[in-house]
């Protein structure tokens, strides 16, 4: 029987799936494992992108999408989603750090595979695109975005 690449990645030496070792956050869609545990590593990584879009549309009540959402809902200044008291320069400096954050990982990583064919990510490749939506997904959540 001819084993899938992720098959010997599934199950690794302490039991735990990939997903449970690098933290990935429980909120994604369940599509999302599954297109990783199939090997379709550009389709789960696309799906989970596209899910932290749809979640900054929801908390930003934004029609917008993609960069321009993230660039509208993260401003430094009048943000749509305030991540932090934009109190001191410190707390402006980080919404804008996350502005951009949000925003290059949808031209970066979420763009590519949603309008490229053909594109070949590794299983490592894959967890490191998510475990990147994981933390944008938990500084939501950490401002109280649920």
């Amino acid at each position: 029987m001819a084993h899938k690449f992720t098959e010997a990645r599934s199950v690794p030496s302490g039991g735990l799936h990939p997903f449970d070792q690098r933290d990935i956050h429980p909120k994604l869609p369940a599509v999302v494992k599954q297109l990783f545990d199939d090997s379709h590593f550009p389709q789960a990584t696309f799906e989970a992108y596209k899910f932290v879009d749809k979640e900054v549309q929801r908390f930003s009540r934004s029609t917008e999408s993609g960069f321009k959402v993230m660039m509208l809902a993260f401003a430094a200044e009048s943000p749509l989603i305030r991540l932090t008291p934009l109190a001191t320069q410190s707390d402006k400096d980080e919404q804008k750090r996350f502005q951009f954050l949000f925003a290059g990982s949808v031209l970066a990583i979420r763009n590519p595979r949603g309008h490229e064919h053909s594109l070949l990510d590794s299983p490592d490749q894959c967890l490191d695109h998510l475990s990147l939506a994981s933390l944008l997904l938990r500084r939501l959540d950490d401002a109280g975005f649920r």
